[in-house]
């Protein structure tokens, strides 16, 4: 077996042994700091399982998926809260905690997402990514960074989409769409918090900002240190991934994008405050200001360290990869026919 299937193995049931123990061990016992120092070995083992793959797509996957989400629910669960609880069986247990899935809630009014849009994702994708793998040398700096924006949509929204589908084909539970047309946001706070990967903006809604904010309970600007908090956790999570992918020391720009967002958000909200009822710029325009503002900021700052560390032409290159890959596999059915 090549080490390559080794580790893939390696990683597989290890993560399926430490969910497995969360499930049949830690929920048996009571809620709270018992439970949570059951899982602490756990929170260990699933932060460093990615490392375990070479692949640098495969690695930022698996970081999300489990050091980072799978690790958050499990936080949650500790207090009976999360989409981990109740634990109504082993293997929508295991779905879910490895997933990264928003289950469908009783005031979810979001529209589903047209199978049709989801073809044109995942057929748009690889014409992206091999137009720029073939072209990078030539094009303009900004040109590629835009193509990187849309790649980031399309691969996260693709990703989420097909994990909804294993879920609902395995535990047979509705689920929330990944995103909702982020590019129509008319606001940060609209863009960050109910349109931009759902699913991590709700996680990080109940284990970072309603902890944050109960603290000042009480106190009319609670929610703004919440938001701040939010957006550092978040900048902090991306960082940590982006090391594991190429296992460099951080530069902090990709840190410093998501603080940059949260005091945005709050001097957003505060701005409203103070022109309730006054003032309200036309929709049109606020969308390209929102929009406009995450493409800038990310050109300025969330993508810099990934070219700068060559994880964008590493990622590019394994896509080429299996792009060929899949191309042999066709054309050997091909040649049989």
């Amino acid at each position: 077996m090549a080490e390559g299937d080794t580790n893939t193995l390696i990683f597989f049931s290890t993560t399926v042994a430490a969910l497995s123990y969360s499930y049949f061990i830690s929920s048996k016992l009571p809620k709270g700091i018992y439970r949570l120092i059951s899982l602490i070995p756990i929170f260990c083992l699933l932060a460093i399982v990615p490392l375990l793959f070479s692949s640098a797509f495969t690695t930022a996957v698996a970081t999300l998926f489990i050091t980072w989400l799978a690790n958050f629910k499990l936080l949650l669960f500790a207090f009976d809260q999360g989409p981990l609880y109740p634990s109504k069986s082993f293997i929508r247990f295991i779905t879910i905690a490895s997933l990264p899935v928003k289950l469908r809630s009783d005031s979810f009014k979001l529209k589903k997402k047209s199978p049709f849009n989801l073809w044109i994702e995942t057929l748009i994708s690889p014409i992206l990514i091999s137009f720029v793998y073939k072209n990078k040398e030539k094009l303009n700096q900004h040109i590629i960074l835009g193509i990187y924006c849309a790649l980031v949509f399309l691969l996260v929204d693709i990703l989420v989409f097909v994990s909804n589908a294993v879920i609902w084909a395995v535990v047979g539970v509705e689920l929330e769409p990944p995103s909702d047309e982020p590019y129509l946001a008319t606001s940060l706070q609209d863009f960050w918090g109910r349109r931009w990967n759902l699913m991590v903006t709700n996680i990080l809604r109940h284990t970072v900002y309603k902890p944050v904010k109960s603290v000042f309970s009480g106190k009319e600007w609670a929610s703004l240190p919440a938001l701040i908090a939010t957006f550092v956790v978040s900048g902090l999570m991306h960082e940590l991934l982006f090391y594991y992918v190429m296992r460099v020391i951080p530069t902090w720009e990709m840190t410093s994008f998501f603080v940059l967002h949260g005091i945005c958000v709050v001097v957003e909200l505060l701005v409203k405050r103070a022109l309730a009822g006054k003032f309200e710029l036309p929709e049109i325009v606020s969308r390209l200001l929102t929009v406009g503002f995450v493409v800038v900021t990310s050109f300025w700052l969330f993508f810099p360290p990934l070219i700068d560390g060559g994880a964008d032409v590493k990622v590019l290159q394994e896509f080429k990869l299996f792009a060929d890959y899949l191309k042999s596999i066709v054309d050997k059915v091909m040649l049989r026919w």
